[in-house]
């Protein structure tokens, strides 16, 4: 997918405060004082104030038009109604957010009250996306979340009386003490829902939450002994997309299923590599090059990236203003990132866009990966597009190493083969 230049832009705003901490979350999130809550939103206005003015120093461009404005954390629901008002109105006193903007906010199940959705609504949100995860009440508790089935439809019902029809459900495929019959239970409830999106992960070990650490240190406080194999959870993944794709909820995409018009537009804007603007703990942001020739080093790459992420230290984001971390991708990297981020989506990536971009001879070695690719029965390719096959979204991870030609191991298919 080719980066088109757009005079439109995508908000992520990180709110990174929750109830309670889930044993398998690695997100820059944790259980704060509601008194921090105030000042939070106090330093976003900042931030959203000096936004150009951080842009211009950049020397990158940050297009006016909003199409998509996401809140993430987190729990961003938890915010007090009249911080909701606020940041909205300087929102759209920064920026000017079209009339048809896709304005999604994440809530927990069970933590989002009459009041809270009045004042959503208000704001103008659109779509709501339910970290639930399971269905299974027990299977929930044991993950640190705080709600039940009934608490999870109370809120559906309550979002789409408030004309908040657009609605997204997490769950994730490992969870411990999930089996393959109680996979099938939330995945029979999510299809009787009828929300028009779904997105279903597959459990991460990594040592960034407190599950993985437990799973890679063979620990029980966290019930890390009832997780399912790999081969269990990459079963519970296929039949998911089985299931899903039955009941009208089409995969485009690695992790997310949504009925005919229901993509997350937002999320799109990631995988397409559309520019945009986080803001808040620990957010990412992904913006062009004013003047390419001057950034940074040799003047015959005149397509440079800037990418920044924000500090994930809350009482350093509290003090002020903070440097963030700041890289400028090459058309190297740029070109990595267009595989790996482009063939997330099951459409792949068009051949002749990426010609355009990075020249025909720029991407010769990424079309040897392809071949490989191709014949190893990870990806398909009919000389114009180039797309996973469903064994290939199985091992993404592993096809996407295949793309970063700067590494000096050896690739995965390498590995895989010797294996």
């Amino acid at each position: 997918m080719a980066v088109v230049k757009s005079d439109k832009l995508g908000l992520y705003i990180s709110i990174p405060f929750c109830r309670s901490k889930c044993t398998y979350c690695n997100f820059a999130s944790g259980v704060y004082p509601a008194s921090e809550h105030a000042r939070y939103v106090e330093r976003l206005l900042e931030d959203l104030k000096h936004a150009g003015k951080w842009a211009a120093e950049m020397g990158v461009e940050l297009p006016r038009i909003v199409d998509t404005v996401y809140l993430g954390g987190g729990t961003p629901s938890l915010l007090a109604p009249q911080l909701i008002a606020q940041l909205f109105a300087a929102i759209r006193a920064g920026f000017n957010v079209e009339s048809t903007a896709e304005i999604t906010v994440e809530c927990a199940p069970g933590q989002v009250d009459d009041e809270t959705i009045d004042a959503l609504a208000s704001a103008g949100v659109n779509r709501v996306s339910l970290g639930v995860q399971s269905f299974v009440d027990r299977e929930a508790q044991v993950s640190g979340r705080l709600h039940d089935r009934p608490m999870v439809l109370g809120d559906l019902r309550r979002l789409r009386a408030a004309g908040i029809t657009n609605l997204n459900i997490d769950l994730i495929a490992g969870l411990a003490g999930q089996t393959f019959a109680s996979w099938d239970e939330s995945l029979a409830v999510l299809l009787d829902t009828g929300v028009p999106h779904a997105s279903v992960y597959m459990l991460e070990v990594d040592e960034d939450s407190r599950l993985g650490r437990e799973l890679l240190g063979n620990g029980k406080r966290y019930h890390a002994e009832l997780v399912p194999i790999d081969d269990a959870i990459a079963r519970m993944y296929e039949t998911a997309i089985d299931k899903l794709e039955k009941a009208g909820l089409r995969q485009y995409e690695i992790s997310n299923f949504a009925q005919s018009g229901f993509q997350s537009q937002h999320n799109l804007r990631y995988w397409e590599r559309r520019p945009y603007l986080g803001l808040g703990l620990d957010a990412s942001s992904a913006l062009r090059a004013k003047d390419a020739t001057s950034k940074p080093a040799r003047k015959s790459e005149l397509r440079y990236i800037l990418r920044s992420k924000t500090t994930e230290d809350l009482s350093e984001y509290l003090s002020g203003p903070q440097a963030a971390e700041i890289a400028w991708l090459s058309p190297e990297r740029q070109q990595e990132e267009a595989w790996f981020l482009g063939l997330r989506l099951n459409r792949g990536v068009q051949i002749a866009a990426l010609k355009r971009e990075f020249g025909g001879d720029g991407i010769l070695r990424a079309l040897e990966v392809v071949e490989r690719l191709v014949e190893s029965c990870l990806a398909v390719s009919d000389g114009k597009t180039v797309r996973l096959t469903a064994r290939g979204r199985m091992v993404s991870n592993d096809v996407f190493q295949e793309f970063l030609f700067a590494a000096d191991h050896p690739t995965a298919l390498e590995e895989m083969a010797a294996n």
